[in-house]
């Protein structure tokens, strides 16, 4: 699900914990947000395209998809897609977008995945990871629904994000929750996200069976500079998020 603030309003506890991440409460709001924010239409989702590169005919899971934009823009390049998301109403707006061509599933990516093994050549987790403390279960899950030699690309909260932000800077090296407000379309929501350092991610990763291919910190589309003259600079000078692409090992040929 993909970040629709530039930048997080305020570092603090949140008032009411179940209310935290609920996508539900305000996914036309951020649907809206997402579809022309900086952040999103003129960096994550072009390094996304990107980095996933030629996908015609290429089966792709879009996990965490929220309201579909990387789904649509995945198909419209030859993609046979599928989507999953934890927030119903989300997925709600995707079906609006992308009509019945697309199975939409709901479900939590910390469970396991309602798909066959092998099912995928690639998933694309777009900003998905950082809402999981553990990311063991879920890229077991990964590795498991991809075919031998398929693809996870995945961005996520660069970690120099909060121990940049927050006072007092926490400890680099541990894996840490933090919370902050979204502000957008008048409506402010809480969020928390979970902070690991580089290594412990690729240590997930690797664990996972997989074996790092790209790590990128990609630059935002120059052409947005006309259109966000004021953040542009920002953007393109602070870590903001994250790019991998791991593979599964091909298969092993009989002897």
């Amino acid at each position: 699900m993909d970040r629709a603030a530039d930048v997080p309003e305020s570092f603090a506890p949140t008032a009411d914990p179940a209310r935290v991440n609920d996508y539900d409460s305000f996914a036309e709001g951020y649907s809206a947000e997402n579809e022309r924010s900086l952040v999103n239409a003129h960096y994550e989702r072009p390094a996304m395209l990107a980095l996933a590169g030629e996908v015609t005919g290429r089966r792709v899971l879009d996990a965490g998809c929220g309201s579909g934009p990387l789904a649509a823009a995945l198909r419209e390049r030859g993609a046979v897609v599928a989507g999953l998301d934890v927030s119903a109403g989300m997925l709600a707006l995707a079906r609006r977008r992308l009509g019945d061509g697309i199975p939409l599933h709901v479900g939590d990516l910390r469970d396991p995945l309602p798909f066959d093994d092998g099912a995928f050549d690639d998933v694309a987790a777009s900003l998905v990871l950082h809402y999981l403390e553990d990311w063991g279960p879920t890229l077991a899950e990964i590795r498991r629904v991809l075919r031998p030699g398929g693809r996870l690309i995945a961005s996520v909260e660069h970690p120099f994000v909060a121990y940049a932000f927050q006072e007092p800077r926490p400890d680099y090296f541990a894996t840490t929750s933090y919370s902050f407000t979204w502000t957008f379309g008048g409506q402010s929501v809480p969020i928390t996200f979970w902070r690991k350092p580089l290594h412990a991610m690729i240590d997930a990763f690797t664990t996972a069976g997989f074996r790092l291919s790209v790590i990128s910190e990609p630059q935002p589309d120059p052409a947005a500079r006309e259109l966000f003259p004021d953040a542009f600079p920002g953007l393109s000078t602070t870590p903001t998020f994250l790019f991998f692409v791991v593979e599964a090992p091909p298969a092993v040929p009989a002897p």
